[in-house]
């Protein structure tokens, strides 16, 4: 198997932080990969909601954002840039157009060009979530970082880029795991307390 097809095969893909990671930025953060090649990474962080609304910075985008219906922090990079994630429900089959001003990234997830005017893409999105910044890794820091055993690596669902309930999205992913990792969503927030 070469290193290249290795490598891209994480897009899509959610980075759970494990409890040995020190960066306070990824604290129990949840990533979804939007872009993992030899070029490095990006990804955008699920679970940092900000106190801003969406419609203060993109009011033409506020009705189509879900619940809580806030910008997100994605993470330390380019804080003043937006990124658009949504999920078309059901997904564009093959063969299908997707809708304009959608790319998908995996599966029903895809980005959204936000200087499109958002009536083009009402009608197809089923949840749409704004993130201020990213989160991005170099050629090869990101598989340095799993090898430290920073991350784990998990299957993403449509329905974590729109969780209702951001705060709660680091243990739910985790406990939805079929393995061990089911117990360290059980895992105290101090561990000094165990």
């Amino acid at each position: 198997m070469s290193g290249m097809t290795e490598v891209s095969s994480l897009t899509g893909r959610l980075l759970v932080a494990t409890p040995a990671l020190a960066d306070p930025n990824f604290d129990r953060a949840v990533v979804l990969l939007l872009d993992h090649d030899e070029e490095g990474s990006l990804g955008v962080v699920l679970n940092r909601p900000t106190p801003v609304d969406v419609g203060d910075i993109l009011e033409a985008w506020a009705d189509l954002a879900g619940e809580p219906g806030v910008v997100f922090q994605g993470g330390p990079v380019s804080l003043d840039s937006a990124l658009g994630v949504a999920v078309i429900p059901g997904g564009v089959a093959s063969g299908e157009r997707a809708p304009l001003g959608w790319r998908r990234v995996h599966g029903a997830i895809g980005l959204v060009d936000l200087e499109a005017p958002p009536e083009l893409l009402a009608s197809a999105l089923g949840s749409l979530r704004i993130f201020a910044g990213y989160a991005g890794w170099g050629p090869g820091q990101l598989e340095d970082e799993l090898t430290e055993g920073a991350w784990y690596v998990v299957e993403s669902e449509p329905g974590d880029v729109s969780s209702p309930s951001p705060e709660r999205l680091w243990r739910e992913v985790l406990r939805r795991q079929r393995n061990e990792l089911a117990m360290v969503a059980t895992y105290p927030d101090d561990p000094s307390l165990n």
